[in-house]
């Protein structure tokens, strides 16, 4: 019952809503351009209940909760991929409702609603949290270090002190962080109060592609200080942005092979992070959500076919040509975006299952 409380409610609640404003993006530009809406739905598989609105779409939760779909009229499955034989056995009329009668650029706008109703989400999420319980300031106090990371090798402990680095007093980590991002790669002396000890350590922060690397620091929260509203809209854009960019960062780096696809988590990931924030209350949950639905957003982007951004992609393709892509082609296409994205999960499932020790005790179990 405690894992129940603690962990599957706060999960159903994140990804529910945040899959809910990623499919109504979808719906609502869809309308709009004059497209035949038949099934929103929230989840896979059988429906649980469900209701049809006055425009014939069907509204329903579904058994699976992982995800969810808008079905347009056309199309022949939840991945928006056109049904051709349906389309032109069709009358002219309905056949003008479908996603796959309208013009490229309609399709985009459809296509990228979804993630830029997740932007939009987060922007406005952020921004309420920041007027209403305010942004946090950091302390130079290490809450926790991270493993494997350079702070972790050079001896810094969680519940240290930074008192002073190369002699210049520090009183709030961000000041920590503009001297460790202006060192240009040059040694760093951190003078740590541990305790009732003093303690020097050194560190070199690793320069890569002309950035400075991060040391792997976790400061504790000092406070929250709220802002007024067009601050609050402003640090919102900003780290809307900044989620983005470091998003697409890391993944490149994982295509190009100097990042770990070690570091991909499922939805036991998302379930643990959700339930570990709802322990902090409802603004450190919906603060998660904001962040999640950023992510969600963007990873929707990527130029993969089943994808939002394998759609764009296509149509993209189309303008240039000047026709659609064949047939046969986008069959393939879409058949290689599923091998691809199953195959993701699977992988990020696996490093779950191994991060959470679910498979050292099953084998412990077994033998």
């Amino acid at each position: 019952m405690d894992w129940l409380i603690g962990y599957l409610i706060p999960f159903l609640v994140v990804l529910t809503v945040l899959v809910f404003v990623h499919e109504l993006g979808h719906y609502l530009v869809a309308r709009y351009n004059g497209v035949r809406i038949e099934v929103f739905s929230i989840g896979f598989g059988p429906e649980i209940f469900g209701w049809t609105d006055r425009v014939q779409t069907r509204w329903k939760f579904s058994l699976i909760p992982l995800g969810g779909y808008v079905r347009m009229f056309g199309d022949a499955d939840a991945s928006s991929r056109p049904d051709h034989d349906a389309l032109r056995k069709a009358p002219d009329e309905l056949r003008q409702q479908s996603l796959h009668s309208k013009t490229p650029w309609q399709r985009i706008a459809i296509s990228a609603a979804g993630p830029l109703a997740n932007f939009l989400f987060s922007f406005i999420v952020l921004a309420i949290v920041f007027m209403i319980k305010g942004q946090p300031t950091y302390s130079t106090t290490v809450a926790a270090v991270s493993p494997g990371m350079q702070a972790e090798k050079a001896g810094l402990l969680a519940d240290d002190t930074i008192l002073k680095i190369n002699h210049e007093t520090v009183h709030d980590f961000e000041q920590v962080r503009g001297i460790i991002r202006k060192s240009g790669g040059k040694e760093l002396n951190f003078e740590i109060q541990r305790q009732q000890a003093m303690v020097t350590i050194t560190m070199t922060p690793e320069v890569e592609n002309g950035a400075v690397k991060l040391l792997g620091i976790n400061p504790a929260i000092k406070e929250f200080v709220p802002q007024g509203p067009l601050s609050a809209c402003k640090d919102s854009v900003v780290l809307v942005y900044h989620l983005c960019t470091s998003l697409t960062y890391g993944v490149g780096r994982m295509i190009v092979g100097k990042g770990s696809a070690n570091e991909l988590g499922s939805f036991l990931s998302i379930g643990s992070m959700a339930g570990d924030s709802a322990k902090f209350g409802a603004v450190a949950l919906i603060s998660f959500m904001a962040i999640l639905s950023v992510n969600l957003g963007m990873i929707n982007l990527f130029p993969i076919p089943m994808l939002d951004g394998g759609h764009i992609l296509f149509y993209l393709i189309e303008i240039v040509r000047k026709k659609p892509i064949s047939e046969k082609a986008q069959e393939y296409a879409f058949i290689m975006g599923f091998v691809l994205v199953m195959g993701l999960m699977l992988f990020s499932t696996w490093n779950d299952l191994v991060r959470f020790k679910v498979i050292g005790w099953f084998l412990k179990g077994n033998n």
